[in-house]
């Protein structure tokens, strides 16, 4: 097992999936910890969780892989700006 990092000031919200995940941020994975300022603390965790991949979810103390970005509607692009200036 390894052992994560994680940021309990750092909250991560999914709001493009329903219904809405959040938790805290893994900021790193190590096979050993090594000390470190609160308030971050090492949970242990799977051997496949990875930071920016995973998050920790405080409420079940578990990790939750990132849920996928939806894949873009064709005809939806991004709106034109109006009003900008190039440099």
């Amino acid at each position: 097992m390894k052992q994560a990092l994680i940021s309990p000031d750092e909250i991560v919200t999914y709001t493009y999936v329903d219904p809405v995940q959040s938790g805290q941020r893994v900021v790193d994975v190590a096979d050993q910890p090594f000390p470190i300022a609160p308030p971050l603390f090492w949970m242990e965790c799977a051997d496949d969780v990875k930071p920016d991949y995973y998050y920790f979810d405080p409420t079940n103390q578990s990790f939750q892989p990132v849920p996928p970005m939806p894949e873009p509607v064709p005809g939806q692009e991004q709106p034109a700006t109006t009003g900008t200036t190039e440099l």
